[in-house]
């Protein structure tokens, strides 16, 4: 209910045709390592490199400009901490998605919101959200903020949820979750 079918639609293709115009000079790898240890290690690189997901509490992703992010793969491996490079078309949650917001906002500012008719748990912020996800400043800072799974799973499970189904082709999701629990 925070948008209609025809929004929801606009949003998405011109999200994805922005980020299919940016340069392809990214690379994204899973750090089995917690958030505040990638973190450290890519402080040095904060104009190159962020923290892209947290997905668990040792499964961390960074994101950015290739050359940087092979030199962290480099220097985590050598200190023994696995990591594993993703296969992307770009660096998503990097500073390399800088340049498409600015056009992305004013896309944004076309949507007409609403308050959502249910709780959901925001993937930015790892908390339930209400009135923040009917703004496009929201779905502005999505594009570069790092995604909050395992936070999300964490509230998921306060709430009291116990059965969860992940759609999809590959059963990533529900593996990460288990991890969180």
């Amino acid at each position: 209910g925070v948008f209609s079918l025809d929004d929801a639609l606009k949003l998405l293709s011109h999200r994805a045709r922005l980020m299919q115009a940016l340069l392809q000079d990214g690379a994204m790898s899973v750090v089995f390592a917690n958030k505040e240890v990638v973190a450290q290690a890519i402080e040095p690189y904060y104009r190159e490199v962020s923290i892209a997901a947290i997905n668990g509490p040792r499964n961390t992703v960074i994101s950015g400009n290739q050359e940087a992010v092979t030199q962290l793969t480099t220097a985590f491996q050598h200190q023994q901490i696995k990591v594993t490079p993703l296969t992307v078309s770009h660096a998503f949650h990097s500073p390399l998605m800088e340049p498409m917001l600015e056009k992305f906002a004013h896309i944004a500012a076309e949507i007409t919101y609403s308050r959502p008719n249910m709780a959901l748990v925001s993937n930015v912020t790892g908390d339930i959200i209400n009135d923040d996800v009917a703004t496009p400043e929201y779905w502005v800072n999505h594009i570069r903020q790092p995604v909050q799974f395992a936070k999300g799973v964490q509230m998921l499970v306060e709430q009291g949820y116990r059965v969860y189904i992940e759609l999809g082709p590959h059963p990533t999701l529900i593996g990460m979750g288990q991890q969180c629990v």
